[in-house]
């Protein structure tokens, strides 16, 4: 094939160009994302119950919706929680791969058979159901900067004006509004109903009424009669549009003839749909939209595009509105993107420099560099046509090919200069007979790295995702190096080298490189007598092997694990809880002492503060609020103002907050996990022992996570129980009374609750009308007895007389998990522990907890289970895979052992430095080994390669090992070089996505070192070994009288 190639120079070029224009045009194409989709698809059932308490809301949506959701196909687990305010979510995740869409339509098909066994109110307000990311792209707020706007202005601003067009926009999945848009609020005032007798029901009677549209037909319709001239719409009751046409709403009208209008009973006015949030950025009123990713969505091009969509809106702004980001996570892709592209770059003028100091000869170090380009840019058109996207990991696939790929030109050139020198060939003719020597090898060390990184590509779960990423990257890259080794490499070394005088190879260069030879050929002499020393003395070498081994596997247990590194992303999270049953004016004095805290004492640290009361992780509520708090560019600060020092520094400060708990917390480094990094677990209630059970079952864990070191920021992702108010009606002494359960019940939802009657027409959209009870008449225990109830012969009866109430305590989230009560609980490990230690602590504590509590694994801990019993099994199959290669290339079971037993090398050195720069064993470290032990098999390989052939050719077994090392030593240096210098940048990148490269480079940096200086005194005392054990080819007498001549040492 190659020979095809030599004589047509031409073609080959065509090729190579033919790759490269594929790749440059895929790449305008691939989304850029900052990883992949990792998270299992999950589906989301949202649902309001208006004012209903948790345990309602569970007890008739959620247990009626979640017993009809199984038996769906590829079911992962379903969660789901009920607030207090009403609302609830039910979660159902299934498993990775499967298709979101299918998914859904099962979902719904399920929820449709629910519906009908649903609460009336329920139904009327809807059912959404959407896919479920977890995380947000991006926050818009609203922000009033002259005061002039409340917030429920910029609140109805982003649902009329802006929620549409956002929601349109490319890209964008669901979205969250802090805040409501306009509702014509009726707020009643008990008094003035009970002087006109009139009650609740009646005014919502009324407005049911009087708010209506009317079909009213045509005057002159067809059939109409004959000499009919006029045809016309008849226009009937509208729906009201002014609170003005409201207040004239007839309530009745007196004996006396006086009438009793709506704005006698009550106050009018266009509201908030509902008050339950409310939104600042940086002290103002704000109000803003979370969006999120549609699956498989581009993150950059969608952020793109919002920020044209606000910008074509903001004309139409009114005065003194401005649009902000408070929270966004696409700077840290480009950054970091752009980071590895900057480490790509790097990589590349490294090894450039490496070769031209080995081969000392601009032509050959050009042809190298050439094959780069052509490979990386046919990977990129392989990944296109894979599916796969530009994300962090398949560019860390690129940086990590860059090493593999000039291997194998270095390998091509490298010889045909020997060739040359050794015997004078003209260059074409070196190529050819250069090219016959080396194809086996090129190919057989292409098979034994792709046989290491292929069994990485069919792993399940969400680190199969990952791992694909680098294995069809790096494999793809690996399979067209030796395509352009094969093809484009020897056209270009046979067109573009200088012919060498036979024998004036060895003529001594001055300067630099005359320097450099000298010294490296003294080294090589020193390393021929070393390797011959070892051949000789094999028992104490072959002794520290096994201590090498011993260390290894002492290394390997006491390196910690973890799932993935931690990440600078430019964003913290902060959460805040209050006590049980704290009003949202409390919650708020803590929230602005901690944004007080971050704008004026982290002000170069911090840009932004935007912070929601009413709503957290946690839960929803009045006694709840957030921030997202935006750090400046990675540029503009410096290296310890990054976000978990920052973390470290608030949570300091926060302790201190008397009344309230505040979490400041990092967002892990795969947002769609979850919201922060550490453990998730859930403790369930197996066998039914009740509410109360499950809490102390709780707050015993809780009590014994406190007491670990291994273990912090253990917390509960629920609220406690708080004071509730129960009422209890005598039913009796009511119909006694006259008065009928169903008015009662009306009454109380109308005054207490907000009831919702139907829709007006504000400005040209559809919007809804409350009633309420004006606030002063819901404000404590007492206020209940303003309230009246007409009974059947007209008079009004006060609730007091039949009813009475009691304090009890009780929940205002209750969560489920897998169809079960269940309470969740986050943390973290304790610093200098993984998460590996953190998950068997946990496991340990729940294990004395009371009988029938059980405990579940979720979300990345979920995860973390699935990739720890996979990774031995992973190992296990790259050797075996290798071993088969090796043994299928050499038509031989010895050679391939000599090879396998280079491996442990490469992985110490990984080990020991993961483990001195304090980095864990996680999904990249494990990239990075097995790239290790694909090189470190190469270098074996190029060595054994040509002792089996010397060998062959009637050397004797350690003649022929010593001379194959003493041909192959430059190369192998060279390509180890190379690729180590390749890695370099990665291990000392800084700010965005640096976490992630560090745990790449170190690992991969650390095993090459040792792999090659060990490897080059090993692999020749293995192949000895091995091959004198399972008996030579050749009778060893032939060999005896060369041996004097090396042990001279010559």
């Amino acid at each position: 094939m190659s020979r095809f190639f030599i004589d047509r120079p031409i073609f080959a070029w065509v090729i190579a160009l033919v790759i490269m224009l594929v790749g440059a045009l895929s790449i305008l194409k691939l989304p850029i994302n900052q990883y992949p989709s990792i998270a299992p698809p999950a589906i989301a059932i949202a649902v309001t119950y208006p004012g209903a308490s948790a345990q309602t809301v569970q007890d008739t949506v959620v247990q009626v919706i979640e017993q009809q959701l199984n038996g769906i196909d590829n079911l992962r687990y379903v969660s789901s929680e009920s607030n207090s305010d009403g609302s609830m979510t039910i979660t159902a995740t299934f498993e990775q791969g499967t298709n979101p869409d299918t998914a859904q339509v099962q979902v719904q098909n399920k929820l449709n058979l629910a519906t009908p066994l649903l609460p009336q109110e329920v139904q009327q307000q809807g059912i959404r159901v959407t896919k479920a990311v977890k995380n947000f792209l991006l926050v818009i707020g609203l922000v009033s900067e002259d005061g002039s706007m409340s917030k429920d202005d910029l609140a109805n601003y982003i649902v009329s004006n802006m929620q549409d067009p956002i929601s349109r926009t490319a890209g964008v999945g669901d979205f969250q509004v802090f805040g409501a848009q306009y509702a014509m609020r009726i707020w009643l005032d008990p008094a003035k109903l009970n002087k006109f007798q009139l009650t609740p029901v009646d005014v919502r009677t009324a407005v049911a009424a009087q708010n209506v549209q009317v079909s009213s037909g045509q005057l002159g319709g067809l059939p109409a009669l004959p000499g009919q001239q006029l045809n016309a719409t008849i226009i009937g009751k509208t729906r009201l549009q002014t609170a003005e046409q409201f207040e004239k709403i007839l309530l009745k009208v007196n004996r006396d003839g006086s009438q009793v209008r709506l704005k006698d009973v009550a106050t009018v006015g266009l509201g908030g749909e509902n008050y339950a949030v409310s939104a600042q950025f940086n002290g103002k009123p704000a109000s803003g939209l979370a969006v999120k990713l549609a699956t498989g969505a581009n993150a950059l091009d969608t952020a793109k595009a919002l920020r044209k969509t606000i910008s074509d809106l903001e004309p139409f702004f009114p005065e003194g509105m401005k649009a902000v980001f408070p929270y966004d996570t696409t700077p840290v892709v480009t950054e970091s993107i752009s980071g590895v592209i900057h480490t790509l770059i790097e990589a590349i003028v490294l090894v450039f420099l490496v070769m031209y100091l080995f081969l000392q000869n601009f032509r050959a170090t050009i042809i190298t560099t050439m094959t780069v380009p052509v490979v990386l840019l046919g990977t990129f058109g392989i990944l296109a046509a894979a599916g796969f996207s530009i994300n962090t990991l398949t560019m860390f696939g690129m940086v990590l090919a860059i090493g593999l790929l000039v291997d194998d030109a270095i390998v091509v050139v490298e010889n045909v200069e020997r060739v040359m020198a050794e015997e004078g060939l003209s260059p074409k003719e070196a190529t050819k007979k250069s090219m016959g020597q080396i194809q086996g090898a090129l190919v057989g060390i292409a098979l034994v790295l792709s046989a290491v990184l292929l069994p990485m590509a069919f792993f399940g779960g969400s680190t199969g995702v990952i791992y694909k990423q680098f294995s069809i990257t790096i494999v793809s890259a690996m399979a067209l190096s030796v395509v352009v080794a094969l093809i484009f490499t020897p056209a270009l070394c046979a067109t573009m080298l200088k012919p060498i005088p036979k024998g004036e190879h060895g003529t001594p260069k001055r300067g630099f490189f005359g320097w450099f030879n000298r010294n490296f050929d003294r080294s090589v002499k020193s390393y021929e007598r070393g390797v011959g020393n070892i051949l000789r003395h094999k028992a104490p070498y072959l002794l520290a092997y096994l201590l090498i081994m011993v260390g290894m596997i002492w290394l390997f247990m006491r390196i910690p694990t973890a799932f993935l590194p931690e990440e600078d992303q430019g964003v913290l999270f902060a959460q805040v809880q209050t006590p049980a049953g704290s009003s949202a004016e409390r919650t708020q004095v803590v929230i602005d002492e901690m944004r007080a805290y971050l704008l004026d004492k982290e002000a170069d640290t911090v840009a932004s503060v935007f912070t929601v009361n009413g709503f957290n992780f946690a839960g929803r509520g009045q006694s709840s609020g957030m921030a997202f708090i935006m750090l400046k560019p990675w540029g503009e600060r410096s290296a310890e103002n990054n976000v978990f020092n920052l973390a470290a520094r608030a949570q300091q400060h926060f302790f201190s907050f008397r009344d309230a708990m505040v979490f400041a917390f990092a967002p892990p480094a795969v947002l769609e996990l979850g919201n922060a990094t550490g453990f998730d677990v859930f403790l369930q209630d197996r066998a039914g022992v009740g509410h109360d059970k499950l809490m102390e079952a709780r707050n015993q864990f809780l009590g014994l996570a406190a007491e670990s070191k291994i273990l912090s920021a253990v917390r509960p992702n629920g609220l406690n129980d708080e004071p509730q108010y129960q009422l209890t009606v005598d039913d009796e002494r009511a119909s006694a009374l006259g008065v009928t359960i169903a008015d009662i019940n009306n009454t109380l939802s109308i005054a207490l609750g907000a009831s919702y009657v139907n829709d007006f027409i504000d400005r040209g959209r559809v919007k809804k009308v409350y009633i309420q009870g004006e606030p002063g008449s819901r404000m404590s225990p007492e206020d209940l007895q303003k309230w009246y109830v007409r009974n059947a012969v007209g008079e009004m009866v006060p609730f007091s007389s039949f009813a009475t109430g009691e304090w009890i305590y009780g929940a205002p989230k209750l969560s489920r998990y897998n169809g079960v009560e269940a309470m969740e609980i986050l943390g973290a490990p304790a610093p200098g522990y993984s998460t590996g230690e953190a998950m068997l602590e946990v496991e340990r504590i729940a294990a004395q907890l009371p009988a029938g509590i059980g405990y579940s694994w979720t979300g990345l801990s979920y995860e973390e289970r699935l990739s720890g019993s996979q990774a031995p099994a992973l190992y296990a199959l790259s050797l075996l895979m290798v071993f088969l290669c090796l043994a299928a290339l050499y038509e031989s079971w010895s050679i391939p052992i000599s090879v396998m037993l280079v491996v442990p090398l490469g992985i110490i050195g990984a080990l020991l430095a993961t483990s001195l720069r304090g980095l864990s064993n996680d999904v990249y470290f494990q990239v990075g080994l097995l790239t290790t032990i694909g090189l470190a098999a190469k270098n074996a390989i190029l060595i054994v390669e040509f002792a089996k052939e010397l060998h062959e050719q009637g050397r004797s077994l350690i003649d022929a090992a010593i001379e194959a090392c003493r041909m192959r030593l430059r190369p192998i240096i060279m390509t180890s070089l190379a690729f180590i210098l390749g890695v370099v940048p990665l291990a000392i990148s800084t700010g965005a996505g640096s976490g992630s490269q560090h745990a790449i480079g170190t690992g991969v940096i650390g095993g090459m070192l040792t792999a090659t200086v060990l490897a080059i005194f090993w692999v020749p005392l293995f192949f000895v070994t091995v091959s004198s054990m399972f008996g030579s080819k050749k009778p060893e007498e032939d060999a005896a009288p060369e041996t004097p001549r090396y042990e001279a040492g010559q």
